[in-house]
C-alpha cells in the first residue's frame, strides 16, 4: 500500500483525494498547506491529517508519495521540498514555469533516488491510447504532422474564484500554462522531444486579466515532425479540444479530448466523452463509429472526472511498488514546458526559440 499525501487543498485537490481513495493499493493519509484552518477543513472532509510543515508530515505519517496541486509557480519549490524530505512526487500540470525549473526538479529526484511524474490523465482516454498504439505499430509510417486546436471559454467568475488566477506573478500565464498543457502533453507523447518553437499570443476578450487568452504557434520536433497550435479561452461556452496526427503513410488519426464547455475543477463536470474523431488508416476507417459508442458507454458508466486520474495514480503506485514502467515522467513533463516557455519567449523575443 502506497501512502499518499496532498500538497495543496484547492479545488483539484478534491479530485485527487477521490481518485486516491478509489485507486488500488493506494491510501490518502494527509494534506499539507500554508493556511492551517484551510488545511484542517480539507482534512476533516476526507478524514485525514493536516499539516503546515511538509517535512513533519512526510515523517510522521510515513508518506511514500505526494501529489502537488498548488499553483504553477510553486511546483518547483514544493516538489523539491517533498523529494528532499523523502517522498516520491506526482505533480499537477504543468510541471513548472520554465525548463530550468524542470531540470532542477529532475536533478533532485535523481539525487534522492525518487520517482517524479506529471499528471497527464488524458493519456488514459481510450481514444488517446489508440493513437499511441497505431504509432507504435507503424500504421502511420513516421508521425510527421501534428495539430492542436483548443477552443474553450473562461469567464470572469472563473478568474475571480481564486486570487492567483489571471496574473503573471501568481499563475505564470494564461491559456498556454493552465488549459493547454493537456493537449501539449499528448502532442509530445506522439511526436517526441521538442526542438524549436515560434508563437504569437494575445488577450482577445478578457480585459480583467493580465495574461493571454489566445495563442497560435508552430513547433518543430527533433524527429523532424512539425505541428501547428491554436489554443484559446475566448469561445463561449467552449467548442472543442482536439489533437490530430498525420503520418508519412498519408494516414491520419485524432482524438477530441474535450467537447463543448470545458471541465473546470470544482465548478463543472465533463460535458462530452473523449472520442476518436479522425481515423483514416486503411482497413480501420469503419471502426470509428464502434469506438465512439464504446467510449460513450464507458463515459456514462464512470465518474469521468476522477476515473482517469485514478488510472494514472495506479500507474504511479505500481511504479513504486513493482518497478512498472512510469507513464508521464519528469523528463516527459519537461517537453511540454518547452512548448509553453517557448511560446511565451518567442513573442517577447520576436524570434523562434530553439532547444
Amino acid at each position: 500500500m502506497v501512502r499518499y499525501a496532498l500538497v495543496g487543498y484547492g479545488k483539484v485537490a478534491h479530485v485527487h483525494a477521490k481518485a486516491i481513495k478509489e485507486a488500488k493499493e493506494s491510501t490518502l493519509v494527509a494534506v499539507w498547506g500554508r493556511n492551517k484552518e484551510k488545511a484542517e477543513s480539507f482534512a476533516s472532509g476526507w478524514n485525514i491529517s493536516a499539516f503546515t510543515d511538509m517535512h513533519r508530515m512526510i515523517k510522521e505519517e510515513k508518506v511514500d508519495a505526494v501529489i502537488i496541486t498548488t499553483p504553477h509557480p510553486l511546483h518547483k519549490e514544493h516538489a523539491i521540498t517533498a523529494l528532499q524530505a523523502g517522498a516520491h512526487v506526482l505533480v499537477e500540470k504543468p510541471m513548472a514555469l520554465t525548463v530550468r525549473e524542470c531540470d532542477a526538479m529532475i536533478e533532485v529526484a535523481k539525487q534522492e533516488k525518487k520517482q517524479l511524474a506529471i499528471i497527464s490523465q488524458r493519456r488514459w482516454f481510450p481514444a488517446s491510447q489508440r493513437i499511441r498504439k497505431a504509432i507504435d505499430e507503424g500504421k502511420l509510417g513516421t508521425p510527421m504532422i501534428g495539430q492542436v486546436t483548443m477552443l474553450g471559454w473562461r469567464d470572469k467568475e472563473y478568474y475571480n474564484s481564486d486570487p492567483w488566477r489571471g496574473k503573471w506573478d501568481s499563475e505564470g500565464g494564461g491559456v498556454l500554462i493552465n488549459q493547454a498543457p493537456h493537449q501539449f502533453d499528448l502532442l509530445c507523447w506522439y511526436l517526441g522531444p521538442v526542438k524549436e518553437v515560434y508563437a504569437q499570443w494575445e488577450n482577445v476578450n478578457h480585459p480583467y486579466i493580465e495574461v493571454e487568452d489566445t495563442a497560435v504557434g508552430t513547433v518543430r520536433f527533433k524527429s523532424g515532425a512539425i505541428a501547428s497550435i491554436l489554443v484559446s479561452n475566448s469561445q463561449k461556452p467552449g467548442i472543442h479540444a482536439k489533437v490530430h496526427i498525420h503520418g508519412s503513410s498519408a494516414a491520419s488519426v485524432g482524438v477530441q479530448t474535450d467537447g463543448g464547455a470545458m471541465f473546470i475543477a470544482g465548478r463543472s463536470g465533463i460535458a462530452e466523452p473523449p472520442i476518436t474523431d479522425l481515423w483514416t488508416i486503411e482497413g480501420e476507417k469503419e471502426n470509428i463509429g464502434l469506438w465512439k459508442t464504446e467510449d460513450t458507454n464507458l463515459f456514462n458508466s464512470i465518474d469521468p472526472v476522477a476515473y482517469f486520474f485514478t488510472l494514472q495514480i495506479e500507474n504511479f503506485t505500481q511504479a513504486l511498488l513493482n518497478g512498472s514502467p512510469l507513464i508521464s515522467s519528469g523528463e516527459e513533463g519537461r517537453e511540454t514546458v518547452k512548448i509553453i516557455e517557448g511560446m511565451y519567449r518567442s513573442q517577447r523575443e520576436g524570434k523562434p526559440v530553439r532547444y
